[in-house]
């Protein structure tokens, strides 16, 4: 079975992450039957601070709005089997553990954890407090996962790019595709 996958962005820091997760998803066509994003106006803002550029506006896949209520993602019988959240701020992350569905974003996750589909919340900010813990809790509890975006040093990385995809190669192998990439002890 191919995987419909939502991507959604919010305006953490760390767009250098979804663009190389959504080049890395436009690569992996024939594992992937669709995918869906959502982009943020703070999403935009930081990506064009972050990476200099507009990038976002010429996305290979259908990009919506926050509020678009209607995307097909926002139901259950959408039949998105996974969500990335990359970067997720640590507001949404507050708002989905929260079942607050004021947004697209917090709605999608809500469908796909009602559902017992796949929710991965990549967390850039750092450190964490005590209320960030604990909607980290209670998200894993109602299913999701909490991937912070902690690169790895194993593959010797000798660029941003290639410390960025330390983090988007596991966030792809949570999503349950396959990749060649480093493997420990390979």
């Amino acid at each position: 079975m191919k995987h419909r996958i939502v991507v959604a962005v919010t305006g953490a820091s760390g767009s250098i992450y979804a663009r190389q997760l959504l080049n890395k998803l436009a690569g992996l066509k024939e594992q992937v039957d669709q995918v869906a994003i959502i982009l943020t106006e703070n999403a935009r803002t930081v990506w064009e601070t972050e990476l200099g550029d507009r990038g976002f506006e010429h996305l290979p896949f259908p990009v919506f709005t926050q509020h678009d209520f209607h995307a097909p993602f926002a139901s259950g019988s959408g039949r998105y089997n996974t969500m990335i959240i990359c970067p997720c701020s640590m507001g949404t992350l507050g708002r989905i553990a929260g079942g607050i569905s004021n947004d697209l974003i917090t709605r999608a996750a809500d469908v796909v954890l009602k559902e017992r589909r796949k929710l991965i919340c990549v967390l850039r900010d750092t450190p964490y407090n005590l209320i960030h813990i604990r909607n980290m809790q209670t998200v894993t509890e109602a299913g999701g996962i909490i991937c912070p975006a902690t690169p790895s040093f194993y593959s010797k990385p000798s660029s941003i790019e290639e410390v960025a995809a330390t983090v988007v190669d596991r966030v792809i192998d949570l999503a349950g595709l396959e990749q060649d990439t480093f493997r420990w002890g390979e």
